[in-house]
């Protein structure tokens, strides 16, 4: 089993096609089919069926595709880092955000490491808190921002900012920053909210259990982009986090407020592996982004976001 191999592997499971594969690798379509064959041979299993759809990878395969994805990805990044120019320090970083930052983070953060470390290359995944975690344990990822998570045997979780959760509504509702709602209000109102089972909805539900309250919930959906879109054509108020609508709010898109009876908060963790070594270009992406994110709660850029402090507010993750 060698990298050629596997790099046909993975890539005739990304195309679904020997053909568009060869292309791919600049090599010729038996190659291709000759290096797959020798894999099948060597380990004594099918690992493609041909469908009319195209090459899918067995159940087998699929098992070798996703470590063979793996090794791929840790063999570029040994590469990046043993061959530094003088002086810089260099390496492939795989960062999670929490979609509902991307638009505040994102950016800014590619900005100051391409600027200060233009040797490091920054692989951005947008995700749910559920599914970062995941991807961190599955080790896809080098660090991530996760939520109200403590660290456990396999994950160091750093607090960096608490934040407050609003009522989110058309402009027309006139809900203001310095008028907090109470939740009883917010859930008699039709609702979009967070699907069952997302981290967001936990807390959104657990806000109504505490409040006695049942909520008025008229559609659910997996997206914080879909979920203002039909607030603002009008299909219902939401509850987001304070970061997750601060450009909507400023640009009068939306109008937001506060929780309140019960506040409602989350804690944003900074996640890392608790096992193996931590590359020096993962190290400088962790201070660039937690020093983006103490700017933006320190300078109003993060609503009702507090700063993590080892006796303060934040203290609570």
């Amino acid at each position: 089993m060698d990298v050629k191999q596997l790099k046909a592997l993975v890539t005739v499971a990304e195309v679904g096609s020997v053909t568009r594969a060869a292309e791919l690798l600049h090599l010729v379509q038996p190659a291709v089919t000759r290096q797959i064959r020798t894999l099948e041979e060597e380990l004594g299993v099918s690992l493609f069926q041909r469908t009319r759809q195209g090459m899918r990878p067995t159940e087998a395969g699929e098992i070798l595709v996703d470590r063979a994805r793996r090794a791929l990805n840790e063999l570029e990044r040994a590469r990046a880092e043993v061959q530094p120019r003088p002086g810089e320090v260099t390496g492939i970083v795989t960062l999670g955000l929490l979609e509902s930052t991307s638009d505040l983070l994102a950016e800014p953060l590619v900005s100051a490491v391409g600027v200060a470390h233009p040797g490091v290359e920054l692989r951005l995944l947008t995700a749910y808190s559920g599914h970062l975690q995941q991807w961190l344990d599955d080790g896809d990822l080098d660090l991530s921002l996760l939520y109200n998570l403590d660290s456990s045997p396999s994950l160091n979780a750093r607090p960096l900012v608490r934040e407050r959760l609003w009522a989110v509504a058309p402009t027309a509702a006139g809900l203001r920053a310095d008028r907090p709602v109470p939740f009883a209000e917010v859930a008699a109102r039709p609702l979009v909210m967070p699907a069952s089972g997302h981290a967001l909805r936990t807390l959104i539900d657990g806000a109504a259990a505490r409040s006695g309250v049942a909520m008025d919930i008229t559609v659910q959906t997996n997206s914080l982009r879909v979920q203002k879109q039909l607030v603002l054509a009008g299909h219902g108020w939401t509850i987001l986090p304070g970061v997750g609508i601060a450009d909507d709010v400023a640009n009068g898109a939306l109008s937001a407020a506060p929780l309140s009876e019960p506040d409602v908060w989350r804690s944003i963790v900074l996640g890392t592996p608790r096992y193996g070594r931590v590359p020096p270009a993962v190290e400088i992406v962790a201070r660039e982004l937690t020093r983006l994110i103490d700017s933006a709660a320190s300078h109003g850029r993060w609503p009702s976001a507090r700063l993590h402090t080892p006796d303060g507010p934040g203290a609570d993750a």
